[in-house]
């Protein structure tokens, strides 16, 4: 099977360089999106992306369906399957709107990537996120051993975890001068901070710290 098809490639290259500086996706989405196209290509063995027919959306959501995920071995989430063709969806429409592309490619075949409704609605249904009681994180701290230098440390990002609500991604790019003892508070500052969405802001400490002290 051909590793490669170099005109899909470069038209690829195109797309992803439109999302990362036009639409200012992320470096992940834009990686998603490129994994979301490399398992669609190899459906349709690297065929030329001038060819696309909503027969191969067709194909490709069905075989994207029985699917097994790499590391629990089950078939795949709504969720992603719902966000795998979603990519798909948007790079083809995307793709019907550009030279030497748009007069052989159909814009209303790229809704042949739609789930159907009730798969939709699964996929985009909202969950309660699972999180542990402050009671609990309180036990898993008592039981921290701190006998070294890197458990004292391994103790104390799980207590500034608790006492900040931090993003664990956040945390580990903060520094001490990110930190406000007197003001009780941190600077998430995104230009060094990886916050959320790059936006800087100011959090208060959490009125825990009876709970995390060191023993």
């Amino acid at each position: 099977m051909t590793k490669h098809n170099a005109s899909n490639e470069r038209i690829k290259r195109n797309y992803f360089v439109y999302l990362k500086e036009a639409e200012r996706q992320s470096e992940s989405t834009v990686d998603e999106c490129a994994k979301a196209l490399d398992r669609f290509e190899v459906s349709t063995g690297r065929r030329d992306f001038r060819a696309f027919h909503r027969e191969q959306a067709i194909a490709f959501k069905e075989h994207l369906a029985t699917q097994k995920a790499q590391r629990s071995g089950r078939e795949l989430s709504k969720a992603t399957l719902h966000a795998t063709l979603t990519k798909l969806k948007r790079f083809f429409q995307w793709l019907a709107r550009e030279p030497g592309y748009k007069s052989r490619i159909r814009y209303s075949d790229a809704e042949y990537f739609n789930l159907s409704d009730k798969d939709t609605r699964i996929a985009t249904a909202r969950r309660e996120p699972q999180f542990p009681t402050l009671e609990q994180v309180q036990h898993v701290i008592s039981l921290m051993s701190a006998s070294t230098d890197i458990e004292q440390r391994d103790r104390a990002l799980v207590a500034f975890t608790l006492l900040t609500g931090a993003r664990d991604r956040a945390i580990a790019s903060m520094k001490l001068k990110h930190v406000d003892l007197i003001a009780n508070s941190i600077n998430q500052d995104a230009r060094e901070v990886r916050t959320k969405f790059s936006k800087s802001f100011t959090t208060f400490f959490f009125p825990v710290a009876c709970l995390i002290h060191q023993d």
